[in-house]
């Protein structure tokens, strides 16, 4: 017979949201915990930027989303919609272009939301603030702190499971270069860029070069006086040459920052820069969740996670979707949530603790076999180790 539980959701995010739907179409007993005043997650863009440029300082005034004004996916909207919910239902407001706008996007998670009656199952302003398993409560306690009408409130709630949909694009990465603490110049992440206007007649230092950086380097160059990107490429690619776009030049990497401020590539080129941003990606943090080390986050990867959802020692009462990356996440974490919640429900059945330990050692050896580094654990692909050249920048996929 199908079982009822009671669930708690982390965040109203993709994942979040179809997440909360399959579970409640499950029957299960649904509580979802998001920090904004709305549904979205990262697609609810704000002009409000962190308080630290670089969002390093751990005190800083945190801010969700990494939206700028100007961006548009980098999926067609085909491959961002649920499998029986699609993008494009309004033929009327169907944008002629491939790729939507965040505007878009958000509008259609909303659209979600509302038709599958996520609001109501939604406190909003609720950060959690802290998972724990508490044997004698028979279950997950979950604290949290609500923030309405200018107070704050803390509660503590039991339940028995909660799933952890709170996104990986929300603490930024920056890079490791030697010197940089010498530069005298203007340096912030690009989780804090939203317009080109302060970078008027500046030259400009672009660190990484994925759709982030493609972006910023073109949005930035209408504006600077000129724009440099650092580029890492895979080794299997070495010698690789990037063509110059307007008064965007490419370079290898940063090699150090002099005592002048100086920036040295590696091929030698110099440039004495105004400022520098950090397209560099962004950190997996679970600050609040305590399992005595039982889950940890070690150079991005999470885990140990049997097929990025489930650690076996602690499967099924705590699972994880939206994890993986290089995918379209909106059928990923559909399927991921379909499956936590049968498996809650008792219609699917894991494989033994150790059947999933087994698979994921496997996953890591091959890992490491292959050279592969931590940090792509939890990136999906095509194949086991192929390396796939998108149109101006590297990007290595592993297996799922």
């Amino acid at each position: 017979m199908s079982r009822s539980v009671k669930v708690a959701v982390i965040g109203a995010g993709v994942s979040g949201l179809v997440a909360a739907r399959e579970l409640t179409r499950e029957r299960h007993n649904v509580v979802v915990f998001e920090k904004n005043t709305r549904l979205g997650g990262t697609w609810l863009y704000t002009p409000e930027t962190d308080s630290d440029p670089l969002s390093l300082d751990p005190n800083r005034n945190k801010v969700h989303s990494s939206l700028y004004p100007s961006l548009r996916t980098n999926l067609p909207r085909q491959l961002m919609e649920f499998l029986d919910y699609p993008f494009c239902r309004d033929i009327e407001r169907v944008d002629p272009r491939t790729f939507p706008s965040h505007e878009e996007v958000l509008r259609f998670l909303q659209e979600f939301g509302d038709e599958f009656g996520i609001n109501e199952l939604t406190r909003f302003e609720t950060e959690v603030v802290k998972v724990e398993r508490v044997e004698d409560e028979g279950g997950w306690v979950v604290e949290s702190r609500a923030s309405h009408g200018g107070g704050v409130s803390v509660s503590r709630e039991v339940f028995d499971a909660v799933v952890v949909c709170s996104g990986h694009n929300v603490a930024p990465r920056v890079a490791e270069v030697c010197g940089i603490e010498k530069w005298r110049g203007f340096q912030m992440h690009s989780h804090n860029y939203r317009v080109p206007q302060p970078f008027q007649g500046q030259v400009v230092i672009l660190i990484g070069y994925g759709p982030t950086s493609f972006d910023i380097s073109r949005e930035i160059g209408l504006v600077a006086k000129e724009v440099h990107v650092s580029v890492r490429l895979n080794p299997a690619r070495k010698g690789m040459k990037f063509q110059d776009f307007g008064n965007v030049r490419f370079h290898p990497v940063i090699k150090c920052i002099n005592e002048d401020c100086l920036v040295v590539f590696e091929d030698g080129v110099t440039i004495n820069a105004d400022s520098i941003i950090h397209c560099t990606g962004y950190k997996n943090e679970l600050p609040f969740l305590e399992t005595d080390g039982v889950v940890t986050v070690d150079e991005n990867r999470v885990g140990p996670l049997y097929k990025h959802v489930f650690p076996p020692t602690l499967a099924p009462c705590l699972s994880f979707i939206g994890l993986t990356e290089l995918e379209s996440v909106f059928p990923v974490a559909e399927l991921q949530g379909k499956w936590v919640a049968r498996v809650l429900s008792g219609k699917m059945v894991l494989p033994s603790e150790e059947e999933m330990m087994k698979s994921i050692e496997e996953h890591y050896q091959f890992m490491q076999q292959n050279g592969l580094p931590k940090r792509f654990t939890h990136y999906l692909g095509p194949s086991y180790s192929q390396v796939c050249i998108y149109t101006h920048f590297t990007l290595v996929f592993n297996p799922p």
